[in-house]
């Protein structure tokens, strides 16, 4: 408010951020005058509150799901209420969104450690810890219909987005239109839609979201009285610029837009860049300075919606995304192909990103075949996401390329160092013996610079490689490889012979030698090992919440020993096996790292 008033703001666009949502601070904008670009301060909270917005949808004639009407009072009496309506059931925060204060519950252990940390969320997250449950439509799809309203009464829907590809009931992939609706079942939901915002007297835009079975049953599962993360994706298939309709809206003027003026016009696909490590759980934050940001927007059909630039600092106190990745193309395979491209040429460098996992869904047969739901992270990838398995040949690319940046360092070197004419690291300048390491294998090739190229010989097979196309200053190299061209990045390289590439979207580490160097490697000691099963490392930095244990107590295998808190989202600490609490290196309300030690057990 003190910003409105020093720069005499006649509106006020709020993003789509909490504050989007907070009747109180439009109700304070309109004691001052001043337009909110958005819906009433009414509509916001009736449609905030998820219990109110589902009876309002009941009486919009709006398909609903079967559950408990009313506010649960602790976990016990969760517990009775999941038992009535029988598991699965979803816990969720009345005044929630986001996926925030949200758990599924399988059994009555689930429902109870659920309602403890759903509520806990829901009040760190909109200071209202009211719960409700409902009955969980097992392996859905999750599919929503953006609309407009104007303060004439006038509602039209802007079709589909597809939002079924989640983790903790956040979104990861979006695509407009989904391809799982027909346009009888497009029609019917935006039409319910339509009759909701009407019974509302809803103006501006926002999104009606549901749940979609297997036989394209739908259920309302929430309205966002504001502009979705995901808004690009409609606007590049309708061509509808949605914040200037809202602008317009806000400003009294009807909508010119009737809905038989609403086509779909190609398919776009949001990827969603989050600052997280998606090997732990498919994606558990990650902090710290970009040094190195460069986004792909240079290539066609690409669009960056981000809030942070080389220099920013990712914290622990905010959501971990880092840009909104939208590709568009004439159809959804065009649209996939570019998303791929872009992923591969984003460089992200200080933090730990989710971009191998993006690039591995969009690569993925089911997900290209349109097999998705909100399942669809736990069913494809069962024992979590443990990158990109590379193909032989793929593999035998990236040795290739790999070894041609090697002994483009090497001539490089001899220039610096000036060493002598012929013979540098134990090889002649124009051909090289290497010995790689990636992963478990151990690959001994050759490599020779002849007529502008290096030839690198891998199994029998010769890979030629354009020099120009290795550069050392660049992050962002693409490398004709037998004519083909491949995008890779030179993530980091040492004078040990340790090389970080990112092919495919992965950071794959390599040991390069010479052969010379590699005849004295078992000569070097190797590291010892240290046991750490009976330590209890943050996955993750962030907050500590709580902490339920005290030195001596003994505990068994599974159960909570601290609760820490990580960009608004509870996360459950347990023991990893039976015995007893030796030292409890944290507190309530600590600051901590990923890896620090925060208990240990004798």
């Amino acid at each position: 408010m003190d910003a409105i008033r020093q720069t005499g703001a006649e509106a006020v666009h709020p993003g789509y951020g909490f504050l989007s949502e907070n009747a109180a601070f439009v109700e304070m904008l309109e004691d001052e005058t001043v337009a909110f670009i958005g819906p009433s301060a009414r509509a916001i909270t009736g449609m905030g509150d998820k219990l109110e917005s589902k009876r309002l949808a009941t009486a919009a004639g709006v398909n609903t799901i079967p559950g408990f009407d009313g506010i649960v009072k602790d976990a016990d009496h969760c517990v009775e209420i999941s038992r009535s309506i029988g598991y699965p059931v979803m816990i969720k925060a009345s005044a929630g969104g986001g996926g925030k204060g949200m758990r599924i519950a399988r059994n009555d252990n689930d429902a109870r450690e659920g309602f403890k940390l759903s509520s806990q969320e829901a009040l760190s997250s909109f200071g209202d810890s009211r719960m409700l449950v409902e009955k969980f439509i097992d392996n859905p799809r999750h599919i929503e219909i953006q609309v407009l309203g104007d303060k004439q009464g006038n509602v039209i829907y802007l079709n589909e987005r597809e939002c079924s590809i989640q983790r903790r009931n956040q979104k990861v992939i979006e695509e407009a239109p989904s391809m799982f609706l027909d346009e009888k079942t497009r029609q019917t939901m935006g039409e319910q839609a339509v009759s909701l915002c009407k019974k509302l007297g809803y103006h501006s835009a926002g999104t009606v979201e549901f749940l979609v079975d297997e036989n394209r049953n739908f259920y309302f599962l929430e309205m966002n009285t504001r502009l979705q993360v995901e808004h690009p994706i409609t606007e590049c298939i309708t061509g509808v610029d949605l914040v200037q309709q809202m602008i317009r809206i806000a400003k009294g003027h009807e909508l010119r837009i009737k809905q038989e003026d609403v086509k779909i016009n190609g398919w776009a696909i949001e990827s969603r860049v989050y600052a997280e490590d998606p090997y732990k759980n498919f994606g558990l934050p990650s902090i710290g300075r970009l040094y190195k940001y460069i986004e792909p927007t240079h290539l066609p059909g690409v669009r960056c919606d981000s809030g942070i630039e080389e220099g920013s600092e990712i914290s622990v106190y905010y959501d971990p995304m880092i840009c909104k990745l939208v590709c568009y193309g004439k159809d959804r395979r065009e649209a996939i192909e570019r998303s791929i491209r872009a992923l591969d040429s984003y460089v992200i460098r200080g933090v730990t990103n989710n971009i191998p996992l993006l690039r591995d869904i969009l690569t993925e047969e089911r997900f290209n075949k349109g097999e998705i739901s909100t399942n669809y992270l736990p069913r494809v990838y069962p024992e979590g996401f443990k990158g990109l398995k590379l193909s032989e040949d793929d593999k035998h690319k990236l040795l290739a390329m790999a070894s041609a940046i090697f002994a483009a360092n090497a001539l490089r070197s001899r220039n610096f160092l000036n060493a002598p004419k012929h013979q540098i690291h134990g090889s002649r300048l124009d051909r090289w013996k290497l010995y790689v390491e990636l992963g478990e294998e151990k690959t001994k090739l050759s490599i020779l610079q002849t007529n502008g190229q290096f030839m690198v010989t891998v199994n029998d097979k010769v890979y030629n490689i354009e020099k120009e196309d290795i550069n050392l200053a660049k992050p962002l190299l693409e490398v004709r490889v037998n004519d083909e061209v491949n995008v890779i990045q030179l993530f980091s390289r040492n004078a040990s012979g340790e090389y970080q590439i990112i092919y495919h979207g992965t950071n794959y580490k390599l040991y390069i030698l010479s052969q010379r160097s590699a005849d004295y490697l078992h000569l070097m000691p190797e590291k010892l090992k240290v046991d750490v099963s009976k330590q209890i490392k943050s996955p993750m930095p962030g907050l500590v919440k709580t902490v339920n244990c005290e030195v001596g107590d003994v505990v068994a295998e599974g159960q909570e020993l601290c609760v820490i808190e990580a960009m608004k989202m509870q996360n459950s600490m347990v023991a990893t096996t039976t015995g007893t609490i030796k030292s409890i290196n944290i507190n309530p309300g600590d600051t901590i790292s990923d890896e620090d030690v925060l208990i240990e057990l004798a």
